[in-house]
């Protein structure tokens, strides 16, 4: 993993993933929000799914934004008032797997996905797309709850960049990587 610098910039040439890092108490969507619409603004051709938390966040209810289209749909089920279970459609995550596939088909440049979680640490989720977003050549980036170091570690083998949870970080970590050594 090369090195970052104090402002979390890459300080030699990038590896072609990314991990964007943030403590329990911090929502990354945000910051992957700004650098999605910075990079559309250059015409950067996208893939992915960025989440957005739409109610309280006791009822986890939440949208998954698919790139490059910018179309939302449901990612959460309601189960119920008295369920602990996790409330994840299955469905919608097939959904956006597919729609993650057919972009990275259409010669997206980049892969931009929500997270790292509980589900990609376990295995599902959208890991198999992160995986086979980097077996087809394309880079990708995406966010990381310092609790799923370890998986993440292990799932990309360590060749990855860590970035501060900053879009300028992002944006610094994709230029880095677009620019020729």
């Amino acid at each position: 993993m090369p090195a970052i610098d104090a402002a979390g910039y890459p300080s030699m040439s990038a590896q072609p993933i990314a991990a964007i890092f943030y403590p329990p108490e911090s929502d990354p969507t945000p910051v992957l929000a700004q650098f999605v619409r910075a990079l559309q603004a250059r015409g950067v051709s996208l893939a992915g799914a960025i989440q957005h938390d739409t109610g309280p966040r006791a009822t986890c209810t939440m949208e998954l934004e698919l790139l490059p289209s910018g179309r939302r749909m449901p990612m959460s089920q309601y189960l119920g008032s008295g369920s602990t279970s996790c409330r994840l459609d299955p469905a919608a995550m097939a959904e956006a797997a597919i729609t993650v596939q057919a972009a990275i088909a259409d010669g997206a440049e980049l892969a931009v996905f929500n997270k790292f979680g509980s589900q990609e640490a376990l295995g599902d989720g959208l890991r198999d797309e992160m995986a086979a977003t980097v077996m087809a050549g394309v880079p990708l980036i995406t966010a990381v709850g310092e609790r799923f170091l370890d998986a993440w570690t292990e799932f990309t083998g360590g060749d990855y960049d860590r970035l501060n949870c900053s879009a300028d970080a992002a944006l610094a970590w994709w230029d880095a990587f677009n620019t020729p050594d």
